[in-house]
Formats: C-alpha cells, sequence, structure tokens
C-alpha cells in the first residue's frame, strides 16, 4: 500500500524557490528523495538547496539547458544545485543537487550570474 501511494505522489511539490531570474523553481518530493539518498551529505541541506536557487553566489552554464547555481558552504565546499527553468511557462524544477569542492572546475564554465559585491 505504502509504495503505492508513494507512486502516485512522488512528483508533488516539496518547496519551491524564485530564482534569479524570477522563475519558480519546484523540488519535488522525488527529486529530494534522489538528492539525500544518493548523497548522503545532503541530507540536512534541504533550506540550503532552496537558498542557492533563490540567493545563489554564482550561476554557470551547465549541460544542455541546465543552470548551476552555486554557494558556498565552507571555505574549500560548495553547494550545486542544477536546475532548469523555462521563462516562457514560468517554471522551472531542481535535478539534482551535492557538495563539492571542486570550485576551480566549476569556474571553468561560463559564467552567466553573479551576486553583486557588497561595499
Amino acid at each position: 500500500m505504502m509504495r503505492r501511494i508513494e507512486g502516485k505522489y512522488k512528483n508533488l511539490m516539496k518547496g519551491v524557490a524564485l530564482s534569479v531570474n524570477g522563475i519558480p523553481v519546484r523540488l519535488t518530493f522525488e527529486r529530494w528523495n534522489h538528492i539525500a539518498e544518493n548523497h548522503n551529505d545532503m541530507a540536512g541541506f534541504y533550506y540550503d538547496v532552496l537558498e542557492t536557487i533563490s540567493g545563489p553566489k554564482w550561476i554557470f552554464e551547465g549541460d544542455g539547458d541546465e543552470l548551476w547555481a552555486v554557494r558556498p558552504v565552507s571555505d574549500k565546499k560548495v553547494l550545486l544545485v542544477i536546475y532548469r527553468e523555462s521563462k516562457e511557462q514560468n517554471d522551472g524544477f531542481i535535478i539534482t543537487a551535492f557538495i563539492t569542492t571542486q570550485l576551480k572546475k566549476l569556474q571553468k564554465r561560463r559564467l552567466i550570474w553573479q551576486q553583486p559585491q557588497h561595499q
């Protein structure tokens, strides 16, 4: 019985954040379960994932039409949230998220947006 319920409701929205472009980006139960199960260190980072969409430090061009939002979580680690958004449909969704130490590699990608410097 529980499996049927999970399957029926797996794409219900768990959370939403507005991107820097003002597009609502959805985090579904299915995607959050994927993130938390495949990246054990992400279990406590639910709100950080949403905050990385709404307040990233950088957004880089991803693969295909993906956007890669990045936000530091420590001196050596960043949270990378991979998502898609459509201005035409005013909709977006999170694909995955994980913590990485590969900031220099990410910075080789095309920079799409950067958080303004505070004076």
